[in-house]
């Protein structure tokens, strides 16, 4: 079973063959280089998911309940295999089991992201959404932890564009289109030296939290 948007079956077969190979080289390189499942999920177009639902509460930004997911691991030709069985689908990351997310605007986050590269924190892979969004990928458990971190680091009372995704989330992988706005991107790619065991989220909270802190006084 598979999906269509807008006029996807009208694509050459030949494009439609090259853009399968890619896209299942993409999910490959995700799940065996960098040992991370992969789900299918959905798209949007002007609006509208291509799940079918009128009333889909994240449009583009979910994964597609009848599609498998391809697990950590898999080969390049069992991830081609599972990606042709979706033609047209994103790349979903779930998240809360290789690593959480904590997730800021993209302005405090490229500009903690300079501001721990020079004071040498560990840093796992960053990603920045279509809409403003920067994401740390960090251990799994802070999404659980946050509240406490953040308590013990003095910012209770504060007011900040800080969330944490966890266990039953999924973020749009680069350079998939989230939510009809646009392909997400890599800040800092994935290396093998992090994929696999990112940093802590205190080891970066402190950083993140003043930036996200600052920025919100001088908007």
């Amino acid at each position: 079973m598979g999906f269509t948007i807008g006029g996807i079956r009208e694509l050459r077969s030949g494009a439609r063959r090259r853009g399968r190979a890619t896209e299942g080289t993409a999910v490959a390189e995700y799940t065996g280089l960098w040992g991370w499942a992969v789900a299918p999920g959905a798209r949007a177009s002007d609006g509208h998911c291509s799940c079918g639902a009128a009333d889909c509460p994240s449009p583009g930004a979910h994964p597609l309940d009848f599609a498998r997911e391809v697990p950590a691991g898999a080969s390049l030709d069992t991830a081609a295999r599972a990606w042709a069985e979706v033609p047209g689908a994103s790349m979903l990351l779930p998240v809360g089991r290789s690593f959480d997310v904590l997730e800021v605007a993209e302005q405090s986050g490229r500009r903690a992201l300079v501001r721990m590269e020079r004071m040498g924190l560990p840093l796992g892979p960053v990603a920045v959404t279509p809409a403003g969004r920067a994401q740390f990928f960090v251990a799994p458990g802070a999404a659980a932890g946050l509240p406490q971190l953040l308590y013990r680091m003095g910012w209770d009372d504060a007011e900040l564009d800080l969330r944490a995704l966890g266990l039953g989330s999924h973020v749009t992988a680069p350079p998939s289109d989230q939510g009809g706005l646009g392909p997400v991107r890599w800040l800092r790619p994935p290396a093998l030296d992090t994929a696999a065991a990112p940093p802590e989220a205190r080891l970066l909270l402190g950083t993140l939290a003043y930036i996200c802190h600052r920025w919100s006084l001088c908007g």
